[in-house]
């Protein structure tokens, strides 16, 4: 069977073919086309609703008791057809209007309905009408909004500087002009809102008999490369009357650069002063913030400023602090009604906004009217350049293994004024394991140029010196049965006064014939340091060995013998420890925390003393003299605890214990200081050496076995400027 002007849905490969332009198909599959074309076709589902409005402006206008408001409303119809649009509730409609021809509209109690075909946009134009309700000083109108996308509205209002609000809504702006003041304002959609309003008379230049104010003046004073700025916090107390303006005279010279505050309307600059208009003038307390500058007449100059006052205040006080850019010299000269006080005494917030270090403080008080000069003489020195961050010591240990591998620990003890990281060179293959900055843990940040340790965090701005280190693993080739090694430490973007280095050698291996860019410390210490202490032993208490993060002392009666067997207790951070004084009266405590620690020695028989400290990490040597006693008491002594000079000092020290730490050994310590101090060498590991041991074997994040046994060796470099401090040795193993 064939059909005419059909498509191709099955064509019959067997049987008579039809006539050009026909198609030939089987029954099947001619019912099937059948069947599809039969089927009802999908419908598109109808819109949630028939129409909505998008926008509306209103354009509002009160004449007398009356107001006349013209609505534009936006909006589209979505369903095919006539629908019935609602358009707005609650109001009195004057006219209605579709392009230009009137709208037809239907009343439902409240509500007017449009019946607008669609779909299509439209746009409507009503005309609504509404009467002010009059209070004494004070309008009121209720302004019905249609429920849109959104609303807004421009109120026109009779009055200079009237003061209209709003009861849902936001203001915009606000402007006055030809005796009548215009609000733009946003509304809320389908929500009426209340507008109010009371008119004042403009306040003429000088404020009315009846208003009485007081005011308060701080203003800072910042000498610059080119200009003089003032920035002046004005408070103004009401104290009779509500001024609709205030007036605040000028310094000649000065141009206004600012004026703000949170009851400012507007300004106006004029010759000479600044007329301020209040936002509500029913209010008792007024506070703007007037910015000043003027051209600097040159490098060394002398001052004369005027300040900004308050016209028409009874009584003004003030205060003036005086700041500058780069390095100045600030005299003040004798000026009357004004005194000099300590920058201390400056008031927080005018200290608060100061940029630079405050140069000078005034306070002054002044009668109404009565100018009040600032006199100064100003002299600029050529800037210097200043360092950021120095460090005053730097000590370096490193753990060398049989495998090649360095575990070094740094410590730096720095002054930080404005250096935020630390650029660390760590060489070649080595790889950073953690950080601490003044007892705390921190993060390293990775650049292209090296890693970067930070010195600061927030919260901590120091200012002293304080400990930051930081721990790295180097893969080296391994040791082989004998040969030549070099070492060296990585270079740091800041100075550091002396870095004193501990090389620990396992002790399989002989090491010798030392070279680099360092000295040996048992060199410098015999010639400097050990004859300085031979001197002064017959004056002062031996001074005993300690590393960072150590408390030392002896204990001794009164005359002079030591006391072997006393307990000494340190309460820090909420800890406590507890050591035993050795043979020799000597004890040793050990990673203290920073802050405050109260050392007490006590022994039955003996009084107990307490020695309270502020702890900064830095070596501390804490003596006690006891007195006996039939009774249990406690002296409390505050003579401050002397820093151990750690050049002079340091020496070999083997302790060993739990807790903080423990006395044990250190007698041995003691000869080996004497020993030193007579230039005799020893390569004992110092405690730097045991601490790093004790971080490797539970603290970093990196499994090393670090020799247990070996000897220390020594060096000192002065004056390090990012630079390279390097060591080479050659070494053998033992049979």
């Amino acid at each position: 069977m064939a059909l005419l002007g059909l498509p191709s849905f099955g064509v019959a490969q067997d049987g008579p073919r039809g006539v050009t332009g026909t198609v030939t198909m089987t029954r099947t599959d001619y019912d099937r086309l059948i069947d599809l074309a039969s089927r009802p076709g999908r419908g598109t589902e109808p819109p949630p609703v028939a129409a909505a409005l998008t926008r509306v402006n209103i354009r509002a206008r009160v004449d007398g008791l009356a107001v006349r408001a013209s609505m534009q409303l936006d909006g589209e119809v979505f369903r095919a057809g006539v629908s019935k649009v609602p358009l707005i509730t609650g109001a009195t409609l004057l006219e209605a209007r579709m392009g230009d021809g009137p709208l037809p509209l239907l009343a439902e109690g409240t509500n007017h309905f449009a019946f607008l075909t669609g779909p299509s946009t439209f746009s409507a134009t009503l005309e609504v009408g509404t009467a002010v309700a009059t209070a004494p000083g004070r309008g009121t109108f209720t302004l019905p909004v249609p429920e849109a996308g959104s609303a807004t509205a421009t109120i026109d209002v009779a009055g200079d500087q009237t003061n209209v609000r709003l009861s849902t809504g936001l203001i915009l702006r606000r402007t006055s002009f030809g005796g009548r003041t215009i609000v733009e304002a946003t509304l809320d959609p389908g929500t009426s809102t209340q507008v109010s309003w009371s008119t004042r008379e403009s306040a003429p230049t000088v404020a009315p008999r009846d208003v009485r104010l007081l005011s308060e003046v701080k203003t800072l004073v910042t000498i610059g490369d080119a200009d003089v700025r003032l920035l002046s916090l004005v408070d103004i107390n009401v104290l009779q009357g509500e001024p609709a303006q205030l007036e605040i005279d000028l310094p000649p010279g000065y141009e206004v650069s600012s004026v703000t505050g949170p009851s400012l309307d507007r300004s106006e600059t004029l010759t000479g002063h600044i007329r301020i208009f209040l936002m509500d003038p029913a209010l008792r307390r007024h506070q703007f913030l007037v910015g000043l500058e003027r051209e600097k007449p040159g490098s060394s100059f002398r001052l004369e400023t005027g300040l900004p006052a308050v016209v028409a205040a009874q009584r003004e006080t003030g205060e003036v602090a005086v700041e500058g850019v780069g390095t100045l010299e600030v005299a003040a000269l004798d000026i009357p009604g004004m005194h000099r006080i300590d920058i201390r005494e400056v008031d927080r917030t005018l200290a608060g906004v100061a940029r630079q270090a405050l140069l000078a403080g005034f306070r002054y008080q002044t009668a109404a009217d009565v100018p009040t000069l600032l006199t100064l003489n100003v002299r600029r020195f050529p800037d210097a350049p200043v360092l950021a961050a120095v460090a005053e010591r730097a000590i370096a240990t490193t753990l060398l293994t049989s495998e090649g591998r360095a575990l070094t620990e740094v410590t730096l003890w720095v002054r930080n004024r404005a250096q935020a990281f630390l650029k660390v060179g760590l060489p070649t293959g080595a790889s950073m394991l953690s950080i601490e900055v003044a007892g705390e843990p921190a993060k390293p940040a990775e650049a292209r140029d090296g890693t970067r340790v930070p010195l600061l965090r927030p919260g901590f701005r120091p200012d002293g010196p304080y400990a930051v280190s930081f721990v790295y693993l180097h893969t080296a080739p391994p040791f082989a049965g004998k040969g030549r090694m070099e070492m060296l430490l990585p270079r740091m973007d800041m100075p550091v006064n002396i870095v004193e280095w501990e090389v620990f050698v396992p002790d399989r291996y002989r090491v010798d014939r030392f070279a680099g860019n360092v000295m040996k410390a048992d060199l410098v210490e015999q010639f400097g340091s050990n004859s300085r202490l031979e001197r002064e032993d017959s004056l002062h208490p031996a001074v005993l060995p300690a590393s960072p993060g150590q408390i030392v002392g002896r204990v001794t009666d009164t005359a002079g013998g030591v006391v072997p067997g006393v307990s000494v207790i340190a309460e820090a951070g909420g800890g406590r420890q507890s050591v035993t004084t050795d043979a020799n009266g000597v004890f040793v405590l050990t990673s203290l925390p920073s802050g405050p620690v109260n050392v007490t020695a006590q022994i039955p028989g003996f009084r107990s003393v307490r020695r309270p400290l502020v702890f900064d990490q830095r070596p501390r040597q804490v003596d006690f003299t006891l007195e006996p006693s039939a009774l249990t008491e406690t002296v409390t002594v505050t003579a401050e605890a002397p820093v151990i000079d750690m050049r002079g000092s340091e020496r070999s020290m083997t302790a060993s214990g739990s807790g903080f730490g423990t006395a044990a050994g250190t007698g041995a310590a003691i000869q080996s200081q004497s020993q030193a101090s007579r230039g005799q060498t020893t390569q004992t590991p110092s405690v730097n050496v045991q601490n790093l041991q004790r971080k490797a074997a539970g603290v970093l994040p990196v499994r090393i076995d670090v020799p247990r046994a070996g000897t220390s060796h020594r060096f000192v470099k002065p004056l390090v400027i990012d630079e390279d401090t390097v060591v080479s040795f050659r070494y053998r193993r033992r049979r």
